[in-house]
């Protein structure tokens, strides 16, 4: 069914509240660009008009011309009637005031990461002990990499990824941040094609959704690439590896530090050895831990 356009000489603010009640008519997933849908629709409201994200609330004003809302209805129709992510119709994606290029090659940045790295990581990090060398493991975009990169800026950057295609939006993001010279990407599944070296700092977001799971994802999320949330039967494939391979590529003062969504329970269960540090974040979610080397080098995994 077409979607109906608000009334000519509509202002940005009349559509705005036209695309809230769409968005509820129509049960779209967010959590991908925004968790509310005032936030994604008046993002994806600006981004289309060419306005700037941090527009005062006197932007809802300006009316909107007959063109403007073709254009509209057509992002609009994208987004509500075809599931598209929002960050797959603008090709962009922010953490923080970092732009990232994404598109579907790419699962959509959004991690905790962004108030971890700056906020907590270097707590567990010797004061006296200058970050010489980390890693992002299943690096996707590239964009935590980057964050890394920004944090620790005498830091070389490993970035990991199996996906060629993914790789490819990586090495572009890189590029964009003027990074190249310090983030060095590899292809490979977590280290097996990365050269034996110690890292400060192995910090990962990996694929952790229960293969079966997969299934009941809403539509939003299903456009995202399978490989980039597929975490095998119980979701901690990838993750054990992960830690069986950062015995030996850790510096004996170094930290793992992973990001699991909903799997702190079964974390828990499966490496009861390792006593998981779970790091607090503002919504409470609490899904990031960080493991110290030794405590992962006297476990048995």
């Amino acid at each position: 069914m077409p979607l109906a356009l608000p009334s000519t000489g509509a202002t940005l603010g009349d559509w705005l509240g036209y695309a809230e009640k769409l968005y509820a008519q129509h049960k779209v997933a967010l959590g991908q660009v925004a968790v509310t849908a005032h936030d994604e629709a008046l993002y994806l409201l600006l981004h289309a008009l060419g306005l700037p994200l941090d527009s005062s609330a006197a932007v809802l004003r300006r009316k909107v011309t007959i063109t403007q809302a073709s254009k509209l209805v057509e992002l609009l129709r994208r987004r509500l009637e075809d599931h598209v992510p929002a960050a797959y119709l603008t090709r962009e994606a922010w953490l923080g005031e970092h732009r990232f290029y994404v598109d579907e090659r790419v699962i959509i940045p959004r991690s905790y990461f962004l108030e971890i790295i700056p906020e907590q990581l270097p707590h567990w990090l010797p004061a006296n002990q200058p970050v010489q060398r980390v890693v992002d493991v299943c690096t996707g975009s590239g964009c935590l990499a980057v964050l890394l990169a920004h944090q620790f800026p005498k830091a070389k950057v490993d970035a990991i990824e199996l996906s060629p295609e993914a790789l490819a939006v990586a090495r572009l993001n890189i590029a964009t941040h003027r990074l190249g010279s310090r983030i060095k990407l590899y292809q490979s599944d977590v280290f097996d094609a990365v050269p034996q070296r110690k890292y400060d700092i192995i910090l990962s977001n990996p694929p952790y959704v229960p293969t079966k799971e997969l299934r009941d994802l809403p539509v939003e999320f299903k456009n995202e690439p399978a490989m980039a949330l597929d975490g095998g039967k119980d979701g901690l494939a990838i993750i054990r590896k992960l830690l069986r391979q950062s015995r030996e590529r850790l510096q004996a003062h170094g930290v793992v530090v992973l990001e699991v969504g909903g799997l702190r329970a079964a974390m828990d269960r499966a490496f009861p050895a390792l006593d998981l540090h779970w790091l607090h974040t503002e919504d409470g979610e609490d899904c990031v831990c960080a493991i110290h080397a030794a405590r992962l080098r006297a476990a048995d995994l």
